[in-house]
């Protein structure tokens, strides 16, 4: 029995929501793909090879991975809003003396930081927060929750381009490093902790009980290391993608905007969909229509086919990051979901560091862009198979109702 009911939960559990979905917004559209727009800017400043730009968002993306872990572990043990301020200034910090860098290794080390002081403190944290305020209905507030992330994801690269074009790309890093320490500061103070539940209360998938298996963790660490190597393709490179093909400049970060954009509608929907039929169903669902899409990208070439072909798969691929989440909430006891999920999200955030690096590497090798999309497709598919197997793995082994 948990101490407070479904009737009597508080709407201050809408607050954290909306806080949660404008802080992921900032801290992981910077990291996630904000170095989207910088990749051709520093290629020609500095002369360096696509795959090394490409590695600065990738090696930022590992410092996620490491310090997700680790910060999970410490939000189970400390207050989330604590760890949130400690991620917003190191990751404000990092920013803005990344404007004055002048080597990789120097962008490898600050991004590193960001990654592992700052989108480790808030991703995995923050979403084991929002999961803990909600007994029922879980699903569709992961949702809105990640849906932050996805308009963050757009707005920012497509922001960053226009910086960039204005005032040059240190001072466009200077000016993301003010906003970040403006915005999340006053975000992490709204992290609050939930009404305290029965230390014992487990997670449950379709509706039941699910027994523990120590296999359970890894397998699903494995199936999200899959998906992000997959979706972190065009995230990096949709941008020099449409630039190189069309010939555009900032404007190629517009379709990236509305892939985001609609991104929002599948991590809502997909999210509502988990409570329906269940998050691992919902998962897979979205997998297998961001996979299936994968190499429509390679089939375009005008800024009008680019247009009409992102929300489409935009809509999938937002609920993959939807079903993970409310996946390792489902199957993870309350009392450990921070960590468990900080674990999970580590690989995820190796997936887009691995995805990001060899669609750089695809591109220097072959000049163009079809074996990045091929090989993203193939992570998708290893990554449908290992999903599949959980479920069913799941759904055999898991009590009868009394």
């Amino acid at each position: 029995m948990t101490q407070f009911s479904v009737a009597s939960e508080p709407r201050f559990r809408w607050v954290v929501v909306v806080g949660a979905a404008l802080l992921l917004a900032v801290a992981m559209g910077i990291l996630v793909n904000g170095m989207s727009a910088f990749i051709v800017p520093l290629e020609t400043h500095f002369g360096w090879e696509r795959a090394d730009v490409a590695a600065i968002n990738s090696v930022g993306l590992i410092g996620i991975a490491l310090g997700g872990i680790a910060m999970g572990f410490l939000a189970d043990r400390i207050a989330t809003r604590t760890v949130c301020l400690i991620g917003a200034v190191a990751m404000s910090l990092a920013l803005m003396l990344a404007a004055h860098a002048q080597s990789l290794w120097q962008f490898y080390a600050l991004f590193f930081a960001a990654g592992a002081f700052g989108g480790g403190a808030f991703f995995a944290p923050v979403m084991a927060l929002v999961g803990g305020w909600f007994r029922t209905g879980a699903g569709l507030a992961i949702g809105i929750a990640s849906a932050g992330q996805a308009l963050g994801q757009g707005m920012v690269p497509f922001g960053a381009g226009y910086l960039i074009e204005n005032s040059g790309w240190q001072s466009a890093l200077t000016y993301l490093g003010v906003i970040a320490a403006v915005t999340l500061v006053p975000l992490s103070f709204l992290m609050r902790e939930p009404p305290k539940v029965d230390a014992t209360a487990g997670g449950a998938v379709d509706g039941a009980s699910i027994p523990s298996s120590k296999l359970l963790l890894p397998a699903l660490s494995i199936a999200v290391l899959g998906c992000c190597a997959g979706m972190a393709v065009p995230l990096m490179h949709l941008v020099p993608l449409i630039q190189s093909v069309c010939g555009v400049g900032a404007e190629a970060g517009g379709p990236l905007l509305l892939l985001l954009v609609t991104a929002i509608a599948g991590r809502i929907f997909f999210g509502r969909l988990a409570d329906i039929i269940g998050p691992l169903r919902a998962w897979m669902a979205a997998t297998a229509w961001q996979t299936a899409l994968m190499l429509g990208f390679m089939l375009l070439g005008s800024m009008q086919a680019f247009w009409y072909f992102v929300p489409l798969y935009g809509f999938g691929y937002g609920g993959v990051m939807t079903g993970v989440l409310v996946s390792v909430r489902a199957l993870t006891p309350q009392s450990r979901r921070a960590s468990a999920t900080g674990i999970v999200l580590s690989f995820a955030w190796m997936g887009h560091a691995l995805g990001g690096w060899q669609g750089g590497l695809s591109f220097d090798l072959t000049g163009v862009y079809f074996w990045a999309f091929a090989n993203a497709t193939i992570f998708g598919l290893i990554n449908l198979t290992i999903i599949g197997a959980i479920y069913f793995a799941v759904n055999r082994k898991r009590p009868s109702a009394a």
